[in-house]
């Protein structure tokens, strides 16, 4: 079938919208019309050539919400007519990092969808004969998209769909952050470093998680009101005495819980440093650019400071997104304020730009 896609033909320029050719789903895979996809800083970090993994040509984008429309051979997880989030982190149940509670990183495609392809090591993409990768296993900048059955959630139907794409990635690593990577316990102090949509949702988990002191740290005013209603009890404008001004919040200690969101390395440092002594844990959920390191003085580990890696919050996704979704049915999380711009696919590049300019928090591309 033919559908439109935006396209990443070269690093560092504008996606083209284009029309593409998609084949049927293969055994296993399933065919998904989009409703909705978030503009998320993942997709500009490879646009931009940033992202040392990032490949071209491929349909960007992995942020989605959608219905099935149609399955291949064997699948037996959704079918027809279900309403779905797509995940660039999938859950096979099979694997050994699938069984293990320690992990969401589930390895059966893990190595075919790093190098752009569904698990058969080929693509359901093509533009005039030639093979477009697929991002992150999801190419969800598009109308339409073929992905396996075990990168789809099976969602809630009535759960508004443009709402829902937010939980494909940077809304869902917030809140997972908080509540499964560091599992925030129930009247402790929390910082959340950066007031972007991963950091709005960690501030959103630590709430949830029953956090007594959640303190939101951002250059912008405006964002810092937004973590304000997400349940931050205290805002911080950023700046070099940030750690300063925590240690003299916490009577010398420290957070027992800090998230960095911004990627910035010397934010990830400044989150390190005001993890409590003793038993402080730093959850570190932005994205470094190329090139960067972070540099720890080991006196800060020795004083009993513990740093933890989060990817996609450390959620399982078919089994934990949809928990999440109903709960934001059930009132818990306010994901209204989060969608600041609605565009169409046309606009992609606009989604950028607002990006760019800090304008708002999540664009949503809009399908008809």
């Amino acid at each position: 079938m033919e559908i439109r896609a935006a396209v990443l033909e070269e690093f560092g320029k504008p996606l083209v919208v284009q029309t593409v050719e998609l084949t049927e789903p293969g055994p296993e895979e399933v065919l998904v019309r989009l409703v909705a996809c978030g503009v998320c800083h993942t997709d500009m970090y490879t646009a931009s050539g940033a992202d040392p993994s990032g490949y071209a040509p491929c349909v960007l984008g992995h942020e989605g919400a959608g219905v099935v429309e149609k399955v291949g051979a064997d699948v037996t997880l959704v079918r027809p007519g279900d309403h779905v989030v797509t995940l660039f982190s999938p859950q096979c149940g099979e694997c050994v990092h699938c069984k293990s509670d320690k992990t969401n990183l589930c390895m059966k495609i893990r190595a075919q969808q790093n190098a752009g392809y569904l698990p058969d090591g080929t693509t359901r993409l093509k533009r005039d004969g030639e093979e477009l990768r697929h991002f992150m296993g999801t190419s969800t900048f598009a109308e339409y998209t073929v992905m396996p059955e075990i990168a789809l959630a099976k969602i809630d139907p009535e759960a508004p769909l443009e709402g829902a794409a937010l939980f494909a990635c940077g809304l869902s690593t917030g809140l997972g952050a908080a509540l499964r990577t560091a599992q925030v316990e129930p009247g402790s102090t929390a910082v959340v470093f950066g007031a972007g949509m991963v950091g709005l949702g960690a501030v959103a988990g630590a709430r949830l998680a029953g956090a007594e002191r959640i303190v939101c740290v951002d250059l912008s005013p405006e964002r810092l009101e937004l973590a304000r209603g997400q349940g931050a009890t205290d805002l911080l404008v950023g700046g070099d005495d940030t750690v300063q001004r925590i240690l003299d919040m916490t009577d010398g200690f420290g957070a027992d819980y800090t998230f960095e969101a911004t990627g910035l390395v010397s934010v990830m440092r400044q989150a390190v440093e005001a993890a409590r002594m003793g038993w402080g844990l730093c959850t570190v959920a932005g994205v470094a650019g190329k090139g960067e390191h972070l540099e720890v003085i080991p006196r800060w580990l020795i004083q009993g400071r513990r740093i933890a890696g989060s990817s996609f919050g450390g959620l399982k996704g078919r089994r934990d997104v949809p928990e999440l979704i109903d709960r934001w049915m059930a009132g818990e999380i306010d994901v209204d304020p989060f969608i600041s711009h609605r565009i169409t696919l046309d606009e992609v590049n606009k989604g950028f730009d607002l990006m760019h300019a800090q304008d708002g928090i999540r664009s949503v591309i809009e399908f008809a």
